[in-house]
Formats: C-alpha cells, sequence, structure tokens
C-alpha cells in the first residue's frame, strides 16, 4: 500500500504579518551584519598596510599653563615676557599666551559686542593658552617636516627651528589658533612652557595664571576657527590601523556630535585626525544592528502568541 508523500514547505514564512515577521533570521541578520563590521575593518588596515608617513603618537605633556579669566586684568605683562625671554624683543602677536586679541570683544570677537566678553562686554578677560593637545595632536600630525616634536624637558610640544621652513600650515591646524608664525625668522613658534618655568606665570601680577600637571582641555574649550588644514593622505588612512569601528573613543565623539546637532548640548566639532567613515560605520552600525536583532527577536515572539 502506497503512501503518498507530500514535501514539506521549505521557506514558508510563519503566520502573521509579513512586516513584522520578515523572512531573514536572527542568525542571519548577525552574520550579516558581524562580516559587513568586520570588512571594514579590514578594509582600513588594508589600506593602512605600506603607508610610509604613520601619524605621530607623542606622549602625553608633564604640565601645562591655565587661566582663571575671573582674575586677569588685561594688563598684557604675560605676552611680553613670553617674547621677551623667548624672541628677545617686545611682540605681543608672537605671544605664545594671547591676551590681545580677547580684550576688546573676547573669543568670539566682534560679533558679540556688548554681549560677550571683553571690555566691550562683560569685562571678562579671557586668555588662550595652548592645550598641550594629547594623541591625536592636530600640529604635529599636518606638519610636513615633522617640525613639531617634544621637548626633553617636559614632552611640552615645541617647534623644531632646524626642520621649520615657515609653510604656516601648522597654524590653520590649530583649533585654537595658538601657534604663531615669527616674519624675522620666518618660523613657527608655539609654547614650549619655558623648560617647566613658565615666563607668563612668573610675570602675572594677578596670580591669574598657573603651571599644573596636565590633563585634557581639548575638549571643554570652544574652538576659535574650524580645521582648515588637510591630513596627508598616508598618514590619514594609518590613523584607521587603531582607530577600528565601534571604539569607545569614537562613540563618545559621535554621541557629542549628535547633541550638538540636535540642541541637547554644546556643539563638538570631530577629531578630524583619523576620525573617517569606518569609524562613524563602527560607532552607529553596531548598536543599530544589536537592535534590529533584538527588536526582531521580541515581534518574532509577540506574533507568535
Amino acid at each position: 500500500m502506497k503512501t503518498d508523500r507530500v514535501p514539506k514547505e521549505i521557506g514558508k514564512p510563519e503566520a502573521g504579518n509579513p512586516r513584522l515577521n520578515p523572512p531573514c533570521t536572527r542568525r542571519q541578520t548577525l552574520i550579516w551584519g558581524g562580516t559587513s563590521i568586520i570588512g571594514l575593518s579590514a578594509l582600513g588596515t588594508a589600506f593602512a598596510q605600506g603607508t610610509d608617513r604613520s601619524l605621530i603618537i607623542m606622549e602625553k605633556a608633564q604640565g601645562m599653563v591655565i587661566a582663571d579669566p575671573v582674575l586677569c586684568v588685561g594688563c598684557g605683562r604675560c605676552e611680553l615676557a613670553c617674547t621677551e625671554f623667548n624672541d628677545g624683543k617686545a611682540s605681543p602677536t608672537l605671544a605664545r599666551i594671547k591676551i590681545d586679541r580677547n580684550l576688546n570683544f573676547g573669543p568670539q570677537g566682534i560679533t558679540t559686542w556688548r554681549a560677550g566678553h571683553g571690555n566691550l562686554g562683560d569685562g571678562l578677560i579671557v586668555q588662550d593658552l595652548c592645550k598641550q593637545c594629547p594623541h591625536p595632536v592636530p600640529c604635529a600630525n599636518i606638519c610636513p617636516e615633522n617640525a613639531i616634536i617634544l621637548s626633553t624637558a617636559n614632552n611640552a610640544r615645541i617647534v623644531d627651528p632646524e626642520k621649520c621652513t615657515g609653510c604656516k600650515i601648522c597654524l590653520q591646524a590649530c583649533p585654537w589658533e595658538m601657534i604663531s608664525y615669527d616674519p624675522d625668522s620666518r618660523k613657527a613658534t608655539k609654547c614650549h612652557l619655558c623648560e617647566g618655568k613658565p615666563k607668563c606665570v612668573e610675570a602675572c601680577p594677578a596670580g591669574s595664571l598657573s603651571y599644573v600637571s596636565w590633563y585634557d582641555l581639548t575638549g571643554r574649550t570652544t574652538p576659535r576657527n574650524l580645521n582648515t588644514a588637510m591630513l596627508p593622505p598616508q598618514r590619514s588612512l594609518s590613523c584607521q590601523e587603531c582607530h577600528l569601528p565601534g571604539q569607545e573613543q569614537n562613540v563618545r565623539e559621535i554621541g557629542a556630535m549628535i547633541r550638538g546637532a540636535f540642541g541637547g548640548g554644546r556643539p563638538v566639532a570631530a577629531g578630524g585626525i583619523g576620525f573617517k567613515w569606518i569609524d562613524m560605520a563602527g560607532a552607529l552600525l553596531i548598536p543599530l544592528a544589536i537592535g534590529s536583532v533584538l527588536v526582531h527577536a521580541i515581534l518574532r515572539r509577540v506574533m507568535k502568541r
């Protein structure tokens, strides 16, 4: 007696709304998502292979100068002390600490007249100082001559006059415009902390400047300008060896950018050096992939009931 064998249907969708119960499984979603992320990581690292100008990774500085604007009287003695010690002349425009440019209108310039800082605003004199940036150091990474190096005294970022050609690219790279150009020597200059004994701190009569142990101020101070200098392609690619998708630093940076864009916080510019599409993919796609898998699992369970 023969029995009819009914072939089983393969790939038959489960009952329910097809929009809430897509044909792909959680396993397939995980495989596709994981493969995509791994592929992006491998692609970025592969592009970085063979680059001959890798990023300059600098140790953190051992000290820094900080300022208290409330105590500043705008006398400018710090600028004079800086240039007289380092350049042998009184020239506030060359000073490694910037007071004169903020004296009347504050860091935001004349657009904030009678509403911002400065003598013609609320009277608060804001001092601009070098942050001794941690890695990635914008001015050092952008310099085509590798002229910005570490001081042997305190790891301050200094300009090597023997290597500097006066191209002024580093002036554009600093988000806070803290690098100056000396037209006489045709060299760039920046704060080197006077080998641990800053002359600006010693000269301040109001005690508004202090030399302290280094800590990161780069994310707490609004940049004066957007970075207009372009990182050499070789260095940009080599950065991807370290900045793999989903790293904590990338997630924090994207979160700050999103909060600033939607009015939830102060606008924050991306770090620029190494912050490329691969970072964005890792920081956004990984949480989205995990979230979609969880939602998919919940919907499947609900529709089976």
